[in-house]
């Protein structure tokens, strides 16, 4: 487990790297925090540090949106408004999660049941105004 403590949204591009440097070639990563902890606004940065040139947004009402990275595509999902594990079922989640491309999945305990054995999970906590502490973990 890897924590670090920031103080600016101006860090996130230096944390993001940081993140795929202890992922070592994992390609799935959940991302906790409560509600406004910072979630897609750090994907955003992660998703610049991986190539993404598209504009990247929370896929709160599509559930998944599709970015085009330098290489190769990028899942990014938000389980936030799921009702229920058919819900998942019914967008493919399956193709998505084990397609062995990038998959950025926020609000994770919604299909907790549902996630692959091995992953990066990335807790976001507020610890000011600005301020945000972020945990790695890799798991399985």
């Amino acid at each position: 487990m890897k924590s670090i403590s920031i103080n600016s949204t101006a860090e996130l591009g230096a944390l993001a790297q940081q993140l795929l440097t202890f992922a070592n070639g994992n390609k799935f990563f959940v991302f906790e925090g409560e509600m406004a902890a910072g979630k897609t606004t750090f994907i955003k940065a992660f998703c610049e540090v991986l190539g993404v040139n598209d504009i990247v947004s929370s896929p709160t009402f599509s559930i998944v949106n599709e970015y085009e990275a330098e290489n190769g595509l990028v899942y990014h999902f938000d389980f936030y408004r799921l009702k229920n594990l058919q819900e998942a079922y019914d967008i493919g989640y399956e193709e998505y999660f084990y397609s062995d491309t990038i998959c950025l999945v926020e609000w994770p305990t919604k299909v907790e049941e549902l996630l692959p054995e091995e992953y990066i999970k990335v807790e976001i906590t507020i610890t000011g105004e600005n301020s945000r502490t972020f945990s790695f973990t890799k798991i399985g």
